[in-house]
């Protein structure tokens, strides 16, 4: 039996088809350097591990109720309160598997057949099939000419009266870039007045570097949570490294939050009551560790933004925030390492073994997504693979994995 068209046409997601590429070459015995994957390499935060534990041992793993455990939404509260200064109730909070579900969710329960979204280039690759998938229709709008910031007077032409909302991502993925304060002050007053929503993806708001401060976007309206067309998601797996956890949170207008609550209960039915006692547990435990992990991913940043300044051809705009860069390809393009951003990444992978993400599946062709989310070992490592194979002043042989690998085509 065949599947459906609707089915058929979503594709599939480029970052985890590029992780089983790698795991199929790891257990081939193949040395691999992942600069694809989006996962923190630190340990679970102490106190959800034991707030996890502590549940467990009790026994008592049962559903909990479709929004959330009241104690773990209660933190989610104070969180809200405490980053962005809006007090909101638990009528707000929904809690649900990854924020990526909760992105999801957010936009079953706004469109109707036909209605447009607007997305910000570079985007995550997963919104515009989630917009499809929920009847919608994207509508990309692209940034400046050696910017990753878009044009306010670009995002008004792109509204229609189909607009139903847009999603924006600060820090953003895949750039690393942070939006500035013009840009949020101007768009969030302009869809509140025309009544568009905007979904703030704000799964990377701790993760900033060189002193910068996200601003809140509660900042930029005066209307209270019930009122505002702010929906903001957040979740533990990128500020804490709990990607396994699979936790992610909306605040929202409760009209909208209980239709969510409806999709949730009819597809998952709730969030596992081990992980949110995890999550609750990073939330209301030590923060030290969020502050590690930044300062860790910050010098990360810094040994890519200095190896990739070494490369003939290539131009970077410095990441602000993420753990992601996605630096410009385009001078090196052509010959063998191939015409596009798809195939010069498949040329890395089988030449020197690093995985790297299309920038084309982000809305950006010509550049490649590169994570310095993994050890240190690994980025450097990364980086000497790339400049080899990009560089045609390196030398011709090159070790690695217990292997002699020879560039013979420059």
């Amino acid at each position: 039996m065949s599947a459906g068209q609707r089915a058929l046409a979503i594709a599939e997601s480029p970052t985890m088809a590029l992780n089983e590429q790698a795991r199929l070459l790891r257990e081939a015995g193949e040395s691999v350097i992942h600069l694809g994957i989006g996962e923190p390499k630190n340990q679970t935060p102490r106190s959800a591990v034991e707030a996890a534990a502590a549940r467990l041992a009790t026994g008592e793993v049962k559903y909990t109720p479709t929004s959330g455990i009241p104690s773990f939404k209660k933190a989610i509260l104070a969180y809200t309160a405490a980053n962005y200064g809006r007090e909101a109730a638990p009528a707000n909070v929904i809690v649900s598997d990854g924020a990526k579900q909760s992105i999801f969710n957010a936009l079953f329960a706004l469109l109707d057949p036909g209605q447009e979204v607007i997305l910000l280039a570079p985007y995550w690759v997963s919104y515009p099939e989630m917009v499809r998938m929920c009847g919608g229709l994207p509508v990309v709008v692209h940034p400046p000419e050696g910017s990753f910031e878009p044009a306010m007077a670009d995002i008004e032409r792109a509204v229609t009266p189909s607009t139903r909302a847009v999603i924006v991502n600060s820090p953003n993925n895949p750039s690393g870039a942070v939006f500035s304060e013009a840009l949020l002050g101007a768009l969030i007053p302009f869809c509140e007045q025309r009544g568009i929503y905007v979904i703030m993806d704000d799964i990377y708001h701790k993760l900033v570097f060189d002193g910068v401060a996200v601003p809140s976007c509660y900042r930029f309206t005066s209307r209270p949570v019930d009122e505002a067309t702010l929906v903001v998601v957040n979740g533990v797996a990128k500020t804490y490294g709990m990607t396994g956890f699979r936790i992610g949170w909306t605040i929202g207008p409760k009209d909208l939050v209980k239709v969510m609550g409806n999709i949730q209960s009819q597809t998952t039915s709730c969030t596992s009551v081990l992980t949110q006692a995890g999550a609750e547990g990073a939330l209301t435990g030590s923060q030290d560790v969020v502050e590690d992990l930044r300062r860790f991913i910050e010098s990360n940043r810094d040994r890519v933004v200095a190896g990739l300044a070494a490369l003939p051809g290539v131009r970077l705009v410095r990441p602000l925030g993420t753990f992601y860069c996605l630096p410009d390809f385009r001078g090196v393009l052509g010959g063998p390492l191939g015409n596009d951003s798809h195939a010069l990444a498949a040329f890395l992978l089988r030449t020197a073994r690093v995985v790297t993400v299309p920038g084309k599946d982000f809305g950006v062709e010509g550049h490649l997504r590169l994570s310095y989310a993994g050890s240190a070992a690994d980025v450097t490592e990364g980086l000497r693979r790339l400049q080899w194979a990009l560089d045609p002043a390196s030398p011709r042989e090159i070790t690695f994995g217990g292997k002699t690998h020879r560039r013979d085509w420059f």
